[in-house]
């Protein structure tokens, strides 16, 4: 219910924060650690991990005509995302335990035939009790960044105090850690199942009534086509592929870094009382930032014009990575760049999806938010998964692993153990993000203040 002033009631503002918190806790207790666990603990090939993280996006290609029709025009939006939870918590609990490539690329598929249009949904849902999207919705999808952060640290903790042994060596505490990240799955699906039956009880958001063509993902298609969602879709290809960068290769980066930089046990163990170990928990210093540029955007987004608020969120991405591969000496400008993901994501993404809202017409609204998270966790993952690992990632392992008398380490085959470069990796999606920032200054039409 929303009161006459505007603001939301505290139960419905309750209800969808609840709802905000619960779809990123499911995410992100196990997206930060999936690349070192299929890597460190499955064994395999980066050209596997590529394709695992690559299926788990196909969800996002189809989810939007089934997802997206279904819900603005034959179930209520809530009830579909009941089922969709309650699902996909039963397929990544049983990832957990799958060992073999090809099954687990199989359920990653499922799983993602499931999750992925959710994200928009609850979007879609949230936006449809909203009377002002510039001063609610902010504050509601800040709870799915807490989320986040919580089962992150969680996740990082747990694996502090159950999967790190004392007493033995280095090597054997990476193995009971990389093991130990199959709980990250088995935390998802405990707040899958939470979720699964708390979206029954979410407000009812029936499908539309007043459609004018029966098939609403074809209309939001032809939308789609005009300025400035046509620019913007197009940007979101290249950006995704940078956001894909990020998760698959951060935790080890950092993970690599701490050691580098960790020679003093008193600061390693500061940050792994904060953050846990394993690399999600001190990712989530991206989230938190994330809290106050959320926080933020209500009060610039009538100011500044959307245009510049995009701008912002893409020299962000290119900060980042900037920051990453040029000044990866200093720890403290490393955790800088990590904590450049709120403005990545707050500026860009979540500035994006008000955008397809606005530019939408109301019967299509569901299927045009589905159609952005296409390009988003679909178009954007496939092909930024297939970029960060088999082409850039093979690309940037090029330093020899040298033994402490500087000979090269072999690996079985009797071939040089090689090193990821950072740098290099780093500077790839750099260079893209700035070629996106020059897309958008000549591409996108604007300014307008408080509109796109």
């Amino acid at each position: 219910m929303t009161s006459n002033d505007g603001k939301l009631g505290a139960g419905l503002g309750f209800r969808l924060s609840v709802m905000m918190f619960l779809q990123y806790a499911i995410w992100g207790a196990w997206l930060p650690i999936l690349y070192p666990f299929l890597l460190g603990h499955r064994g395999y090939s980066l050209d596997q991990v590529g394709m695992i993280l690559a299926a788990g996006a196909v969800g996002a290609i189809f989810g939007p005509f089934v997802a997206g029709q279904v819900a603005d025009r034959y179930f209520n939006t809530e009830r579909y995302l009941g089922v969709s939870h309650l699902v996909g918590a039963v397929l990544v609990w049983v990832l957990a335990s799958v060992e073999s490539f090809w099954p687990f690329l199989g359920l990653s598929l499922f799983y993602g035939l499931i999750y992925a249009p959710t994200l928009a949904l609850t979007n879609s849902l949230c936006f449809h009790h909203l009377t002002d999207r510039d001063r609610q919705f902010g504050p509601i999808r800040l709870w799915g960044t807490i989320g986040w952060i919580v089962a992150g640290v969680a996740m990082g903790h747990w694996l502090l105090a159950q999967h790190t042994p004392d007493g033995v060596t280095e090597e054997a505490v990476k193995l009971a850690q990389d093991a130990g990240r199959a709980d990250a799955f088995r935390l998802s699906a405990i707040l899958g199942l939470a979720m699964g039956f708390f979206c029954f009880l979410l407000p009812k958001t029936p499908p539309a009534t007043d459609a004018r063509e029966a098939n609403a993902t074809w209309e939001a298609i032809k939308e789609v086509r005009k300025q400035p969602l046509v620019t913007l879709f197009l940007l979101a290809v290249p950006i995704s592929m940078i956001h894909q960068f990020y998760f698959v290769h951060t935790s080890e980066f950092l993970s690599e870094l701490q050691r580098q930089h960790g020679a003093a046990e008193s600061a390693t163990a500061w940050i792994n009382n904060i953050f846990g170990v394993g690399g999600g928990g001190l990712m989530t210093i991206g989230q938190m930032s994330e809290i106050g540029v959320l926080a933020l955007i209500p009060l610039v987004a009538k100011r500044l014009s959307r245009k510049v608020l995009l701008g912002v969120g893409l020299l962000a991405y290119a900060a980042r990575m900037a920051l990453f591969a040029y000044v990866s000496e200093s720890m403290s400008a490393v955790l800088l760049g990590v904590a450049l993901h709120g403005f990545c994501f707050g500026c860009f993404i979540f500035v994006a999806f008000m955008v397809v809202d606005e530019e939408s017409t109301a019967d299509i609204r569901a299927s045009a938010q589905n159609l952005f998270n296409l390009v988003i966790v679909g178009i954007g993952i496939i092909v930024g998964s297939w970029f960060a690992t088999s082409i850039v990632g093979n690309w940037a392992k090029r330093i020899p692993v040298l033994d402490d008398s500087g000979a090269a380490v072999l690996d079985a085959l009797g071939e040089p153990l090689m090193a990821m470069d950072f740098p290099a990796l780093f500077s790839v999606p750099m260079w893209v993000a700035l070629a996106c920032f020059v897309a958008l200054i000549v591409f996108y039409p604007g300014p307008k203040r408080g509109s796109a």
